[in-house]
């Protein structure tokens, strides 16, 4: 255990111990409210692409491996831009780099809907990407700076809900929107959201507690929770970090995480459709209902994190049972729906499923963290680009298998079913992984007055 880890307990609205300071204000509610509503917004203009997907096929002409490929643009793009995203956020400060990026990826939401075949998507889809990679590394900056570690479980717990909150209104709001006129509005109706967020958040936030006016001296001694200062920042150790088993096996164990979440955010709407023929309209309602199961065990999971945690019970070993057995479970869930005759009672099983699913992220964020140290903003932004490997795979894969089963004169739920065996071994793996993953061995660095790696 770390020594933040024994710090002294306040959940989010109680007053300090420190009587003659008072109670603590409440400015860091305001930084989650923000955080949330960026988190809304991200997922909302990310998973939209998953609705539109049949009718942009249709209009450009596209096969499944090429829409396979107009998704991995987004993906590559979000992994290759993880770490110096992050790594920026670590040297100018949270404030002014997720400004930045916010209004980028809004502009390129909107530029989707002035895409006139497959180049300029491809095009348009990665350079949207590259401005999404920022978000989370910088997110848990912000949330390491702005919350003590008693309260970051149920933090991450709300974040992540608010971004599937997105994703599964995602799919819903885009069915009915390109009914009602094109899918092309459905993009520019998505893309304007940002920049308002952008302007609100970069007048408001500040990067340090004790900066902030609304801050008062109990909230600030509340959040003196030993993070390395905003003007800190030291070169990464990559020799440290390159032999250091559990960033390699958090970041497969979030691969493999990925590779099952993108199977909901790219294909499942397509899947819906052409598989089970489910209208546009209904298979978004149903494709929300599963990401509406990742909200719900993403807050679930948080606040159980906290709970164990503020109690000192949060051991090594139940951290990997919990986001161990969440994947498992995750996996044989899966396999269940995809047996499953009636597409309602399928989704909804799916939905319990990603609920198990999306109940190792908090685990996963917290275990992120603490190895990630005073270099959270890039090596988080690494395991999690190393992430995109399971997303770009997912998103790939699920097309080309369906391209391939139809060249062999398959149809229907034959053309698509077998594919979820895939998806259901590698939450396997995942789960595997969880079980030799230590997050107590942090990155260190260099020692003061020594040279960096």
């Amino acid at each position: 255990m770390t020594p933040e880890e024994h710090a002294p307990v306040s959940p989010l609205n109680q007053p300090s111990d420190d009587s003659q300071l008072g109670t603590p204000s409440r400015a860091r509610l305001v930084v989650l409210l923000l955080l949330c509503t960026m988190a809304f917004v991200l997922y909302l203009d990310r998973v939209c692409m998953s609705q539109a997907l049949p009718q942009i096929q249709k209009e450009f002409g596209l096969s499944d491996t090429m829409a396979s490929v107009v998704l991995m643009a987004f993906t590559l793009a979000y992994g290759l831009f993880e770490v110096p995203t992050g790594h920026w956020g670590d040297r100018f400060g949270s404030r002014r780099i997720l400004t930045r990026i916010v209004i980028w990826w809004s502009g390129f939401t909107a530029a989707t809907a002035l895409c006139f075949g497959f180049y300029s998507l491809v095009t348009v889809r990665f350079l949207f990407g590259a401005g999404e990679a920022g978000a989370y590394p910088n997110a848990a900056r912000v949330i390491a700076r702005w919350f003590p570690k008693s309260e970051r479980g149920t933090v991450q717990g709300i974040f992540q809900a608010a971004s599937l909150i997105g994703g599964a209104l995602a799919p819903a709001v885009a069915g009915f929107l390109i009914r009602w006129t094109n899918w092309r509005v459905s993009f520019l109706v998505f893309g304007v959201v940002g920049v308002a967020w952008a302007a609100v958040f970069h007048y408001w936030f500040r990067d340090n507690p004790d900066e902030h006016p609304s801050v008062n001296a109990a909230e600030a001694k509340l959040l003196a929770h030993g993070a390395a200062p905003a003007g800190e920042h030291p070169d990464i150790p990559w020799r440290e970090v390159l032999t250091h088993p559990c960033i390699w096996l958090l970041s497969l164990a979030v691969s493999c995480s990925a590779f099952n979440t993108y199977l909901y955010f790219s294909w499942y709407p397509k899947y819906l459709q052409t598989a089970r023929e489910v209208e546009q309209a209904t298979s978004g309602v149903l494709a929300s209902i599963v990401l509406t199961g990742g909200m719900l065990g993403t807050l679930a999971s948080g606040t159980f994190v906290d709970w164990l945690n503020r109690r000192g019970k949060l051991t090594l070993w139940r951290r990997r049972a919990i986001a161990s057995g969440a994947l498992a479970t995750a996996s044989g869930l899966l396999v269940v729906s995809m047996h499953c005759e009636d597409a309602r009672l399928s989704a909804c099983v799916a939905a319990v499923s990603c609920f198990s699913l999306f109940c190792q992220q908090s685990v996963w964020w917290l275990s992120a963290s603490d190895v990630a140290g005073r270099y959270l903003g890039a090596l988080f932004g690494l395991m999690n680009g190393l992430g995109g490997i399971g997303a770009m795979s997912s998103q790939f894969f699920f097309g080309w298998f369906a391209d391939h089963r139809k060249s062999l004169g398959f149809t229907g739920r034959e053309q698509y079913d077998p594919a979820f065996w895939i998806y259901a071994a590698v939450l396997l793996v995942g789960a595997t992984c969880w079980l030799f993953i230590n997050p107590t061995r942090v990155i260190k660095g260099p020692v003061a007055g020594s040279t960096a790696q």
